[in-house]
């Protein structure tokens, strides 16, 4: 069985950075699967929190050295089968995401946001009003490549279920492969982004002002795990477009939330970028450029954490994707998945969690951390940068498969915590009972900072 440990190796080798020795674990049934899922899941969550004694050894105070809870930490990558709502746990996928048959094989689709939704159906010309039914006839009718192509077109979200070998030989899964496991580039701008004073052992990013471009997971994840550590984390969403209800409860933990619209209100935008320590944006590469926006510039110094689905380089850099689409596209379905003796054809399987999304998170944050730490040194800017894809390459080709494993073991309600009509998954951090405030009310604050504990 892999370690957790490796996976932390890995990350602090590509940072340039030494860790101090793990303790060894035993997961147990946690995250069982094929691939090394605990591996890391545990050994994400472990980055992070050797990151942020990183940072407090940088502020001059002494280090928590948690210890990794097996349990909790699959609760957290677990979350959304913890999650409640009225004491109901709310439906996670539309009617159009999942596996379909094609004429020649399997696809993955993505359509829980209405906007991905009427693209799909605009890339399969069917009518806005469609349904399941007649997706899946329409679906049944056309290659993979073809539906693949169609909603690259479209910028729908539909890919073409590949095996690891297919994924591994193909131009995008070998930019996936390439490069660290978190990038961190030093930029030229310096500047910015103060040590804070009020800064406690618990809470070693107060007075540190985030500003969160993210949705879905990996993004929010991230943010709420600075959030955890003390920063002030605003996070901005854009007018039209809501978020879903169930991820924004399940990840927007310690936040404050605000609506702006980048397209009408840069010069809001550009006041808040220049007074913000962090920025960590999920938007494809590029967007923010072309609104003639570059963090580094408005706020020089400022650390600039990126996530994707992709990675920014490679043939598939501009597109959308989600974790379970990932999963579909890299070979891992087919892995996790088993044969129907009786149709000669694979089974779909999926990961015991989101942990792709997850892991890439904790993954991000304890990057921005250690680029925090590196600015203090020098003062220069730095871009962190993660994706979905290159957390997948990492996990297919880490030693520890296990074929024969057996079931996961369920989410422990002993690590949810509720609030009000709400529960949702506690910290994967041990030293931390819950959250600082559940997720507030979408769109309840306004934009801008609040003082620092300083008074600045």
């Amino acid at each position: 069985m892999a370690s957790y440990d490796a996976l932390v190796r890995d990350y602090e080798t590509g940072i340039g950075v030494t860790g101090a020795p793990l303790p060894e674990l035993d997961p147990g049934a946690n995250l069982a699967a094929t691939l090394p899922v605990w591996a890391l899941s545990g050994g994400a969550v472990a980055a992070f929190a050797s990151a942020a004694d990183r940072w407090r050894a940088a502020c001059g105070l002494a280090p928590v050295q948690g210890v990794i809870d097996p349990g909790r930490v699959a609760a957290a990558f677990s979350s959304d089968r913890l999650l409640q709502i009225d004491g109901q746990q709310p439906e996670m996928f539309a009617e159009l995401s999942g596996f379909f048959r094609t004429a020649d094989g399997w696809v993955r689709t993505h359509a829980n946001y209405p906007h991905h939704r009427a693209r799909l159906l605009a890339a399969l010309e069917l009518p806005d009003g469609s349904g399941r039914a007649e997706f899946v006839e329409r679906v049944a009718t056309l290659t993979a490549a073809d539906i693949e192509q169609r909603a690259a077109e479209h910028a729908a979200i539909a890919f073409r279920v590949r095996s690891e070998q297919e994924w591994s030989d193909s131009p995008q899964g070998k930019a996936a492969a390439s490069g660290p496991l978190v990038a961190i580039e030093a930029r030229d701008d310096t500047g910015g982004v103060d040590s804070p004073t009020a800064a406690t052992r618990l809470l070693p990013l107060r007075g540190v002002r985030v500003l969160d471009l993210t949705r879905v997971i990996a993004g929010p994840v991230a943010t709420r795990a600075l959030a955890l550590l003390g920063a002030e984390v605003l996070r901005i969403d854009p007018p039209g477009l809501p978020e879903i209800g169930w991820q924004f409860l399940d990840t927007c933990q310690g936040k404050y939330s605000t609506v702006v619209d980048l397209r009408t209100e840069l010069p809001v935008f550009r006041e808040l970028i220049s007074n913000a320590d962090i920025i960590i944006s999920g938007y494809r590469p590029g967007s923010l450029e072309r609104l003639g926006l570059r963090p580094g510039d408005i706020r020089p110094g400022i650390v600039h954490g990126r996530v994707s689905a992709w990675g920014e380089l490679g043939p598939w850099g501009d597109r959308r994707g989600f974790d379970s689409i990932v999963q579909a596209a890299s070979g891992i379905s087919l892995i996790e998945g088993t044969r129907d003796n009786s149709r000669a054809e694979p089974v779909m399987g999926t990961l015991p969690a989101q942990a792709l999304d997850h892991a890439s998170g904790y993954l991000l944050a304890a990057g921005v951390l250690d680029a925090l730490g590196a600015h203090r040194a020098d003062g220069r800017g730095r871009d962190v940068r993660v994706a979905l894809a290159r957390t997948a390459s990492w996990l297919i080709t880490a030693p520890g498969r296990t074929p024969d494993h057996g079931s996961a073991q369920a989410p422990d309600a002993r690590y949810a915590v509720t609030h009000g009509t709400v529960t949702t998954a506690a910290p994967a951090l041990s030293e931390y009972p819950d959250h600082p405030w559940p997720a507030p009310a979408y769109g309840s604050s306004p934009a801008e900072w609040k003082a620092r504990p300083d008074g600045s």
